[in-house]
């Protein structure tokens, strides 16, 4: 069958394929040049529900219509689930619809990718303009990024309160904060909203001032669906818009789809794992077996269940009101943390679990921040219609499977500590567990994704990495991948904050990633 593209193909100096949170900050950020055109395109739409911005509905949001709402495979190491990962396709991302925490990471936890990449440009140091320049502190006399880094100290539950008080007696450092190089000790977590409302990668970078830019085009229900290759340029790229195909053509292509759509795209323009490509039906051009590889993701135990005492107040904010991160087995060590416990302000439970009335139970959360399992993800077919095969591969390690032990008995510990008693009635779940199996078996059904997929396009020095030190993916000339698929390892929390650095990095260091010839 011929295909018939549109007459009003498109051009630019800098196509940014993606309009999630690297892809937005990088639009905004490359159009502050009035020489340089720049187009977004983004599948999904301008953000317009309401419930967007309320920070306590952000779990109600998932399996909306602006959700691509993936599955995972079924996962030997939980109990066999399938698990929802949802993802924002919309302008602003999975920005639109994550828990809003922001924490940069503890520095050794870009160690590795300084060392993978062999460039201080992503080491802690490297990094920490781009945290400098893209946050706003909330410090008085001090002018800010656009992002909103709101403290939340003030508006903390009582139960949090009590939370934070159990682990400061177990040995655990009261911080101010998760993102001045220090995570292990408590602190409420610091959130991505100002004035009680949301701040999306959208509202921060996407000012009216930006968007009425002359250079600057935003292009919605845009599904990038493989890219034209000539000799080792993209040539232009295919996309089903709301009437049919367009070719878009750029100098510059700047992949910001994220962890997921980025290796499928990819991989549908023959770019990948030549046994993936193949058996999709898509003639392989470019053998890269590393892109869909190196998938990584965070689980959370949901959870250390207790019943209260006495009514338990709705949170003021979006429920999970501190994190606790700590060595495994001692609340007073110091350094990289191994694990972490949260304290959520609602009874948050697994489908596995009968889920306790509101107000009448909390949950301790708990999880490990540098997991060794590592999953892959596959197309199965040459469109984008076609299902992608995700496969993380949660706890297949037994590095994993002991800090989740640990990470529940630290859980367990905080949660019948004596700061809890004015809260706590009973433990709920897990209860008692007599054996290693049953300890295990709990953990299984315990567990939930913490929505922070990442590595499937992984940066690095050496010659399998897909993307190299100045994140152009390799083979390709003109095409650069600037999102959380490039990140070799995860961050020790959430992952938005190192994102958005990475992107802001690649932005001040653009002329250093000219094309090679």
């Amino acid at each position: 069958m011929t295909e018939v593209f549109l007459a009003s193909d498109m051009n630019a100096d800098a196509l940014v394929i993606g309009g999630g949170s690297a892809g937005v900050l990088l639009a905004a950020r490359l159009s502050e040049d009035p020489t340089r055109s720049v187009l977004l395109i983004e599948a999904g739409d301008e953000a317009t529900d309401p419930d967007i911005w309320k920070p306590a509905a952000w779990p109600a949001l998932q399996g909306r219509s602006y959700d691509w709402d993936y599955k995972t495979e079924p996962q030997a190491g939980t109990a066999g689930r399938a698990h929802s990962w949802a993802r924002g396709r919309l302008v602003g991302g999975s920005s639109c619809l994550h828990a809003m925490g922001y924490m940069r990471g503890h520095p050794e936890d870009f160690a590795p990718w300084a060392e993978a990449s062999g460039s201080s440009r992503w080491s802690w140091k490297g990094l920490l303009p781009a945290f400098e320049a893209n946050e706003d502190r909330e410090t008085p006399g001090h002018k800010g990024g656009p992002l909103p880094v709101h403290r939340t100290d003030s508006e903390i539950s009582p139960l949090t309160h009590a939370f934070i008080a159990a682990g400061g007696a177990l040995g655990l450092p009261r911080l101010k904060g998760h993102n001045d190089g220090e995570m292990i000790g408590v602190t409420p977590n610091s959130l991505n909203i100002r004035d009680g409302r949301r701040v999306t990668v959208a509202d921060a970078w996407l000012t009216p001032e930006v968007r009425v830019r002359g250079n600057l085009r935003i292009l919605t229900g845009a599904l990038a669906r493989r890219f034209v290759l000539e000799a080792n340029r993209v040539h232009h790229l295919e996309v089903v818009g709301r009437d049919g195909l367009i070719r878009i053509s750029a100098d510059q292509v700047f992949l910001c789809a994220g962890s997921l759509e980025s290796p499928a795209l990819l991989m549908r323009s023959g770019i990948g794992p030549s046994e993936v490509i193949n058996a999709a039906g898509v003639k392989c051009l470019v053998d890269m077996p590393d892109i869909g590889r190196n998938l990584q993701d965070h689980l959370l135990g949901a959870g250390n269940v207790y019943s209260t005492r006495k009514p338990l107040p709705p949170s003021r904010l979006q429920h999970s009101e501190s994190m606790a991160y700590m060595r495994a087995g001692d609340f007073t060590g110091t350094g990289q943390p191994d694990i972490v416990v949260g304290c959520g302000v609602a009874p948050i439970v697994s489908e596995c679990f009968p889920q306790p009335e509101t107000g009448t139970a909390y949950s301790l959360l708990f999880g490990v921040t540098h997991p060794t399992s590592r999953g892959s993800l596959r197309i199965t077919g040459p469109e984008t219609g076609d299902r992608l095969s995700i496969d993380p591969a949660y706890l297949q390690t037994d590095y994993d499977r002991d800090m989740f032990r640990q990470a529940l008995e630290a859980a367990r510990t905080i949660g019948h500590a004596q700061e809890l008693t004015g809260w706590r009635d009973r433990e709920l779940y897990p209860g008692t567990l007599k054996t290693r199996a049953e300890i295990d078996d709990f953990i299984t059904k315990a567990v939930i994704t913490h929505h922070h997929p990442c590595g499937t396009c992984r940066m690095g020095n050496d010659d399998t990495a897909v993307v190299g030190p100045d994140l152009r993916l390799r083979s390709i000339d003109n095409l650069y991948v600037v999102d959380a698929s490039v990140l070799p390892s995860l961050t020790a929390g959430p992952i938005h904050a190192a994102v958005l650095a990475i992107a802001e990095t690649f932005v001040r260091t653009l002329a250093d990633c000219s094309p090679k010839n």
